[in-house]
C-alpha cells in the first residue's frame, strides 16, 4: 500500500481544512484517533504538495461519485459494484477501503456541497488539466455503470464538467471513447476475426479519429492520449499512487488501438 494508506487519523480533517476535510473527517471519524494521536501532521502526510492533491483527488473521487450514483433518487447494484470494483483496482482494503466508502456514503447525502467540493478540488489540483479529465473520466464511468446514463445524471456530469471548465466538446469525446473502448477492449478474442472491420473502426474511435486522418494525425493523437493518461506522469501531479492501475489499463486500451490501425497496413 502505497502513502495513502497512512493519512488515516483524526488530525486528517484538521489539517486539510475546507469541505473536502470536512467531509474526510466526518468520513475518518475516530477510529484512529487513538493510533495516530501522537504523529505530527508533517511525519504522518509528509511536507509535499503532490501529497495534498493526493489526498484531494481521493476524497473528490469517491464523494462526488456517491453524489452522482444517487443523482437519479436510487442506487443500483451495479453503481455499488462499480465503487468497489474502484476500490479494488487501487487494492483498497481495511480501513482505507472503509474510508473510501464512507466518502461514498458522504457524496449521497443530503446537502452534499457539490459545488464548493470542486472548487476546493480545482485549486489544490492547480487546474492540472490531465488531473480534471481523469477525474471526469472516473465519474462517467461510474455513471454508466448499470449500463445506461440518464438524464439526472447527464445533466449533474455536465454541471461537474462546467464547474471545473471542462467543455462540453471534451465532455462529449469523452462519453464517445469510454463506449468504444468498452466494446474495443473487453471483446474477446475469439470475436476479433469475426469483428476485425468494426475492431478497425473502434480503434481509431478511441484515439478520436477517422480512417480518413493521415498517418502523422494518428501518431499526434496517439501520443497526446498517452500522454495524458502516462501513469507516471500522473502520480508526479497528484494521482494518488493508488489509482495507477486506472490509468495503465487506459493506456492499454490506446496502445491496442494504435497496435491495431498499424496492423491494418498503415505506414505509422
Amino acid at each position: 500500500m502505497a502513502w495513502l494508506g497512512k493519512f488515516l487519523g483524526g488530525a486528517f480533517g484538521f489539517l486539510f481544512g475546507g469541505p473536502l476535510g470536512a467531509i474526510l473527517g466526518a468520513s475518518v471519524g475516530h477510529q484512529f484517533d487513538e493510533g495516530f494521536a501522537d504523529i505530527g501532521s508533517s511525519e504522518l502526510f509528509g511536507d509535499g504538495d503532490q501529497q495534498r492533491v493526493q489526498m484531494a483527488f481521493f476524497t473528490t473521487t469517491f464523494s462526488v461519485m456517491g453524489h452522482i450514483a444517487k443523482s437519479d433518487g436510487r442506487i443500483t447494484p451495479e453503481e455499488i459494484a462499480l465503487a468497489n470494483r474502484v476500490m479494488d483496482q487501487m487494492g483498497i482494503s481495511g480501513a482505507l477501503r472503509t474510508t473510501a466508502i464512507n466518502l461514498f456514503q458522504q457524496g449521497k447525502q443530503p446537502g452534499f456541497p457539490l459545488d464548493e467540493v470542486l472548487a476546493q478540488f480545482r485549486r489544490e489540483c492547480h487546474w492540472r488539466t490531465d488531473l480534471i479529465r481523469i477525474f471526469v473520466e472516473i465519474q462517467l464511468q461510474a455513471a454508466v455503470a448499470d449500463g445506461a446514463l440518464n438524464d439526472y445524471e447527464e445533466r449533474l456530469l455536465l454541471h461537474i464538467c462546467a464547474q471545473l471548465r471542462v467543455s462540453r466538446f471534451d465532455y462529449e469525446r469523452m462519453k464517445i471513447q469510454l463506449q468504444v473502448q468498452y466494446r474495443f477492449y473487453g471483446q474477446g478474442r475469439q470475436h476479433q476475426k469475426a469483428r476485425q472491420q468494426s475492431s478497425l473502426q473502434d480503434a481509431y474511435d478511441v484515439l478520436g479519429l477517422t480512417p480518413a486522418a493521415s498517418d502523422a494525425e494518428v501518431k499526434r493523437a496517439y501520443r497526446r492520449l498517452i500522454s495524458q493518461h502516462h501513469p507516471d506522469k500522473l502520480v508526479a501531479k497528484g494521482l494518488p499512487e493508488e489509482m495507477m492501475t486506472i490509468a495503465k489499463e487506459k493506456t492499454q486500451q490506446i496502445r491496442k488501438a494504435y497496435e491495431t490501425i498499424q496492423k491494418s497496413g498503415r505506414k505509422i
